[in-house]
C-alpha cells in the first residue's frame, strides 16, 4: 500500500527524531485508551491506513508514527476519551512525558511517500507467532496513555501482527452481518498487550469496523 506522509525532524535538547504523520486525517476511525478495555473503531479506509502503518512503523526502528485521532468525526457508539496513536519501537528513546513538548514542534513536514511490503509483514507476523508458543517469548506491546496519546512501544514483529489483525479486519469486516444496518463488528484485538501486575482483568484493545455513516450508502461485498 502507498502511504502518503508527512515527516518532521524536530530536536529535543540534543536529539533529532523523525516523526511521520498520514498526510490526510482517518476520519472514521477513532481510539479510546484501555481502562481495562480500549477500542478502536474503524471504516475499511481507516483500518486499512492503519495496517499500513504498523507494517511502517514494524520496518522502521528510528521513526515515531504519530496518528492523530482526536480531531475525526466523533463515532455514535463506544466508551473512554479519544485518545490519538503514537507507534514506536523500544529503542526509540521516546518517553510519553517528553511528548507533549516534540508535538508542538511537528509544523511544516516535509511530504513523503512511502510503500509498505505486505508480504513481508506476513512473514514477519507469522515468525513472531511462531516465537509467541516459546516460554521465554517477551516481545511484546508495552503501553502508556499520556496527554491524550495512547503510546505502543514494540519491535518488528508484534507491529506486524497487529497490522495482520488489522488488515484482516478492514477486508472481513465489510462482509459481517447488520454492518450495513450501523452496528459495529468485533473483528480482532491488539496482540499481546503487557498486562500489569496484580492480575484482574486483562488491557486489551479490541479493533471492531464500522461503515460510516449515513449507511445507506454502505452495501456487503457480494450483495
Amino acid at each position: 500500500m502507498r502511504l502518503r506522509l508527512h515527516e518532521f525532524r524536530p530536536r529535543l535538547g540534543r536529539h533529532e527524531h523523525r516523526v511521520v504523520q498520514p498526510r490526510t486525517a482517518l476520519r472514521h476511525t477513532s481510539l479510546s485508551a484501555p481502562d481495562p478495555i480500549g477500542l478502536l473503531l474503524g471504516d475499511h479506509d481507516g483500518l486499512s491506513r492503519l495496517a499500513a502503518l504498523f507494517s511502517f512503523a514494524a520496518c522502521s526502528r528510528h521513526t515515531v508514527v504519530h496518528v492523530p485521532l482526536r480531531d475525526g468525526i466523533p463515532a455514535d457508539e463506544g466508551w473512554g476519551e479519544p485518545v490519538d496513536l503514537v507507534l514506536a519501537h523500544h529503542t526509540s528513546g521516546l518517553r510519553p512525558s517528553k511528548w507533549p513538548e516534540l508535538r508542538r514542534k511537528l509544523r511544516q513536514g516535509t511530504p513523503l511517500t512511502a510503500r509498505t511490503d505486505e508480504a513481508r509483514t506476513a512473514r514477519d507476523a507469522g515468525s513472531w507467532r511462531e516465537q509467541e508458543e516459546h516460554a521465554d517469548f517477551r516481545e511484546e506491546l508495552r503501553h502508556a496513555t499520556y496527554a491524550r496519546t495512547f503510546f505502543l512501544f514494540g519491535s518488528r514483529g508484534v507491529f506486524a501482527e497487529a497490522a495482520t489483525n488489522l488488515a484482516y479486519a478492514a477486508g472481513w469486516g465489510p462482509r459481517q452481518k447488520r454492518v450495513h444496518t450501523g452496528q459495529s463488528a468485533l473483528m480482532a484485538a491488539l496482540p499481546s498487550l503487557v498486562q500489569p501486575p496484580g492480575g484482574g482483568h486483562p488491557v486489551e484493545v479490541l479493533i471492531c469496523f464500522k461503515p460510516y455513516p449515513p449507511y445507506a450508502h454502505f452495501r456487503r461485498p457480494g450483495r
